[in-house]
């Protein structure tokens, strides 16, 4: 069981999240039928993915998620640099048992944490 198992990402501007993300994980996300980006995952496993919707926008205040950095966090640092978005937290760690973790401000404007598993 996972605590979390489905996430979503409010943008305004789908085509943009979506190559920002795109780029950070150095991944493509699916789009789908429902006009969603979606980020790779396994059956049984963490889902979620880029909205836009006239219900909810993207703040920096709302939720905090945090994706995973399995390319590790020092990688995907380098590749928001080049993004040129905003570091809002560097590489901390947590524990040595939790690991490290990182949070930026996408290009929409959500705080999204990254978390590298020790």
């Amino acid at each position: 069981m996972h605590a979390i198992n489905w996430f979503e990402i409010p943008v305004h501007d789908l085509d943009r999240a979506a190559a920002f993300y795109e780029t950070l994980f150095a991944t493509p996300l699916q789009r789908s039928e429902c006009g969603m980006a979606l980020f790779p995952y396994q059956e049984g496993g963490v889902g979620g993915g880029l909205t836009r919707s006239d219900d909810f926008a993207p703040a920096r205040g709302g939720v905090l998620p945090y994706l995973n950095a399995k390319d590790g966090l020092d990688t995907m640092l380098g590749r928001l640099q080049a993004l040129g978005a905003e570091i809002a937290l560097p590489k901390t760690e947590v524990s040595p048992e939790v690991g490290h973790i990182a949070i930026f401000i996408d290009s929409e404007g959500n705080r999204i944490g990254l978390h590298q598993e020790p």
